[in-house]
């Protein structure tokens, strides 16, 4: 399963959007969108917050198997 980041980083790229538009739509910084995108830097959670709405994200989760006792 690919890293959260990878999977919001694939979201902007597929949004039809360009970097600079999403960035304007939630008052962030495009130098800070592409540092991001890049892989330079990381986000704040708010702004994780904010592209997920702009960007109509959902968290989803999923249990991983645990490591039991075989039977």
């Amino acid at each position: 399963m690919a890293k959260l980041t990878d999977q919001l980083r694939a979201a902007i790229d597929g949004s039809g959007m360009s970097r600079y538009a999403v960035a304007k739509a939630i008052a962030l910084d495009q130098s800070t969108l592409s540092r991001f995108m890049s892989g330079k830097a990381g986000l704040a959670l708010d702004t994780v917050d904010k592209l997920g709405e702009f960007l109509g994200l959902q968290l989803v989760t999923t249990k991983k198997p645990t490591k039991g006792k075989g039977r």
